[in-house]
């Protein structure tokens, strides 16, 4: 079983976050050695070098927070990070191209970006919040068709928080080895653990630490 740790991708994605708060997630995420730190791309340099010799990997966004930009820029923005040492990418989908119904589109972006990743790790934001039940089935069933490693709630910008509804829901379309990254309004070790149990492989939050102290202790 991992630790739950190592279930935690900490996260400071606030777009006045600065150098010192950089530093301050990473030292934290050294600690605890959570599984990653989830930074915006222009930070991605720093936590990589805040970083080496850890047990940490370092996780960027894509895309974010609307999944506005067109294919090639999401693809530039994936494989500038990727030249810059980041591991994974959590990159967010076209909401509107889904609901237009354009699956094409949103499979083919999908795979454009886990493409210029070159098999490091792509996790996919479906914005669960803006989405009909039908729409999250389909956006789970897409992302696994187009080679993501994990399909992900919300990226906490949008309306939506990540529920065990949605990952129960989202877990019954998976195929493959594809795994569920919850996100969004995780700030108790109750909710973390709820939606674990749930099929969560991974959470999402900037609550890591009040999630870990608050754990029961063995």
């Amino acid at each position: 079983m991992i630790d739950l740790n190592k279930t935690i991708d900490h996260t400071n994605l606030k777009p006045f976050a600065t150098r010192k708060d950089i530093e301050k997630l990473c030292a934290e995420a050294r600690t605890f050695h959570f599984a990653s730190v989830c930074v915006n791309p222009a930070n991605v340099a720093l936590a990589k070098e805040l970083l080496a010799g850890s047990d940490v990997m370092v996780c960027t966004v894509i895309g974010f927070p609307l999944g506005q930009n067109t294919t090639a820029v999401k693809v530039a923005e994936t494989e500038d990070a990727y030249a810059l040492g980041c591991d994974e990418f959590d990159m967010v989908i076209n909401v509107g191209r889904l609901k237009d119904g354009c699956t094409d589109y949103v499979r083919g972006e999908i795979e454009a970006v886990v493409k210029a990743a070159k098999g490091k790790t792509v996790k996919v934001i479906i914005e669960t919040g803006l989405l009909t039940d039908e729409e999250k089935a389909l956006a789970t069933r897409l992302s696994c068709e187009a080679g993501a490693h994990f399909v992900k709630t919300c990226t906490g910008v949008s309306a939506g928080i990540a529920t065990v509804e949605d990952i129960r829901l989202m877990k019954s379309n998976l195929s493959g080895n594809v795994k569920l990254k919850a996100s969004a309004g995780i700030k108790t070790y109750e909710s973390a653990q709820a939606l674990l149990d749930a099929g969560a492989d991974r959470i999402g939050t900037s609550a890591g630490i009040s999630i870990i102290e608050s754990a029961p202790k063995s």
